[in-house]
């Protein structure tokens, strides 16, 4: 996968949307920043943009996704292997459903998707040094160039999503002791039932992760 750095951008998850859209870019391609002033997170936040935190997107033609995986359920897929990447240096971070990663009770980033013709853009915003009072940071010294050059170059062999959700349903226990916005509504997690695609069974509504 081709890597691109750039010292300062508004959003790396607009830039190369638009990029994708345009045909600017030849696929995999994978952007980062030093620092992003207008970042996106959760349902269209904004999400800042620290020096020496990680902000990262990347495109990838959907024909390299494995055959089983659901198109809604892309964050929840490469949330999970992020985690498993840091966990195997350390990290005891953890994942909410649908994909925001925790530390300590405390969000420490998120990822998002977009489908654009037939391509997935996959942005990845992470806290792993510097956070504002009501969020938290990683527990693991790692910088953006370091985590960039060692995790995207892990893609290129992407497992199943049979084999992803099997770590996914045990990750699941942890999201129950949180709430999540359904239709604008905050909606305890604590009976909700997790589907095979990734999808959630909550107050009698199923609800899929995709962002």
């Amino acid at each position: 996968m081709e890597i691109h750095f750039i010292d300062e951008i508004g959003s790396t998850h607009v830039w190369l949307c638009n990029a994708v859209k345009n045909g600017d870019i030849t696929k995999p391609f994978a952007l980062y920043a030093k620092t992003q002033n207008d970042g996106i997170g959760s349902r269209g936040n904004a999400w800042q943009g620290y020096e020496g935190n990680l902000f990262l997107s990347f495109a990838l033609p959907s024909c390299l996704l494995p055959d089983d995986l659901p198109h809604a359920s892309t964050s929840i897929y490469f949330s999970q292997l992020l985690v498993e990447f840091l966990r195997q240096r350390g990290s005891l971070v953890q994942l909410k459903w649908p994909n925001d990663f925790y530390l300590n009770d405390k969000k420490i980033g998120g990822t998002i998707t977009a489908k654009i013709k037939d391509s997935f853009v996959i942005s990845i915003g992470m806290n792993l040094k510097y956070a504002d009072k009501e969020y938290g940071a990683l527990d693991i010294e790692i910088t953006p160039h370091e985590l960039v050059d060692n995790f995207i170059p892990s893609l290129k062999v992407f497992p199943s999503w049979k084999q992803i959700f099997s770590k996914y349903k045990l990750e699941f226990q942890f999201s129950q002791k949180f709430c999540v916005h359904v239709d604008d509504k905050l909606v305890s997690l604590a009976h909700a039932k997790l589907h095979p695609d990734g999808s959630i069974e909550i107050e009698g509504k199923k609800v899929y992760s995709s962002r």
